[in-house]
């Protein structure tokens, strides 16, 4: 048996923008676990497209989609030096047994539960990014955007491929819009039961991993050396000063939700050409860079803000418990849309009651996390990662002193 983990220091500025980003992501994840998959991409493939529907997913696209999950990526890094620090010996030697049992947990969730899984892809890439922990910020920077920058001249490439086809593009043909046939039985199967629906996701899973570290495989490994430098530099523990973020906040997100929004609308003038694809995706990602770095700049700013301390402790105690809400969000989303023993909701949702249904979860995630920690030192599957960690039942429960002083930060 190794030895209990050790305590480690808590930023709060970190546990909260970590709550946010995992709220963020399910504005996006949803669309996957309510349509077929393929409607992420390409959203004429599944579910009504006009009036509010349209206009959510134009929300969803401009001020969620990829942003949320660029920073919970980023985190994922910051966390990695947060815990190791410049440790080239033990602290490597209690990383990679970390990993593999993050590696597990996304195996079973993504081939039992959902395709859509990205616990996989993190505990692979930073399997390899925590070798460069070492560097210094100004070098974990540029090798963090070359990776990023070379990852998104292959997504536009891939994107790009579309022109190359002759003639006509028939989306149905090309499998990027099912067939209504294809259609019916998706929702059939879902609707189905668990059981019947796995050989499907599982289907999925492995064409979502492989397809995934190659759209955004490099950008996560680049993201994961950002989040590094940046928790080094003092950005994510809300050291730089509030005009510095404020600074940070109007060029981040002044760039990048203008070009966001620019990306939404020409795809829907579009009508989702896939010959005018590569600009839309292009566009976007880089847009979401700016945006999301400006999110970040905006909550490192509150963070420092006395007053905004009780109104930001539930997303601090949300991203304290990430692992748990993210997994939780699979859990409640398998047993609303998949039959029995769930509910079977797939394909019966419209985007605007998504959005319904993921505002429900936040509120319901964040009253759950608060209440949770007033109680326990760590959310349930953060325990159970932290003991399978260190081959050790971890203590959860805290002492009778914490408990009682247990709640939002005062100031």
């Amino acid at each position: 048996m190794t030895a209990a983990a050790p305590k480690l220091e808590r930023f709060s500025s970190i546990d909260t923008l970590r709550g946010f980003a995992v709220l963020g992501i399910l504005m996006m994840n949803i669309q996957a676990f309510a349509m077929h998959a393929n409607a992420y991409q390409y959203p004429l493939a599944h579910m009504d497209f006009t009036g509010a529907n349209r206009t959510v997913w134009w929300i969803a696209f401009t001020f969620f989609e990829v942003k949320f999950i660029t920073i919970f990526s980023t985190l994922f890094g910051a966390g990695i030096a947060l815990m190791l620090g410049d440790d080239r010996s033990q602290g490597t030697r209690q990383h990679y047994p970390r990993m593999l049992w993050l590696l597990v947990f996304g195996l079973v969730h993504a081939y039992v539960f959902w395709f859509g899984d990205i616990l996989v892809a993190y505990a692979l890439v930073g399997m390899v990014a925590v070798l460069l922990r070492g560097l210094p910020v100004a070098k974990l920077l540029f090798w963090g955007l070359f990776a990023i920058a070379i990852n998104g001249l292959i997504f536009i490439g891939i994107f790009s491929i579309f022109n190359l086809l002759p003639g006509e593009i028939d989306p149905v043909a090309l499998g990027m819009a099912p067939s209504a046939e294809d259609l019916q039985d998706t929702v059939a199967l879902y609707q189905a039961g668990f059981i019947d629906r796995l050989p499907y996701n599982a289907g999925f899973a492995a064409l979502g991993q492989v397809m995934g570290l190659i759209f955004f495989g490099a950008r996560t490994f680049g993201l994961m050396l950002i989040g590094m430098a940046l928790f080094r530099s003092g950005f994510l523990t809300a050291r730089w000063s509030m005009p510095v973020y404020l600074l940070c906040s109007a060029i981040g997100l002044g760039v990048g939700l203008p070009l966001a929004g620019w990306a939404g609308n020409a795809a829907i003038a579009d009508n989702f050409d896939l010959t005018h694809m590569w600009k839309h995706q292009g566009a976007n990602y880089v847009a979401s860079l700016f945006v999301s770095f400006g999110y970040a700049s905006v909550v490192m700013l509150l963070s420092k803000i006395n007053a905004f301390k009780i109104i930001l402790y539930p997303f601090t105690a949300a991203g304290r418990m990430a692992f748990t809400n993210y997994l939780s969000q699979t859990l409640i989303m398998t047993y609303l849309f998949v039959g029995p023993p769930g509910l079977g909701w797939f394909g019966t949702l419209e985007r605007v009651e998504q959005a319904q249904l993921v505002v429900t979860v936040w509120i319901g995630q964040l009253i759950f996390s608060v209440l949770w920690l007033s109680l326990f030192r760590f959310g349930p599957f953060e325990w159970l990662w932290r003991s399978l960690t260190y081959g050790r039942l971890q203590p959860i429960l805290k002492s009778r002193d914490v408990v009682q002083a247990a709640g939002p930060p005062g100031g």
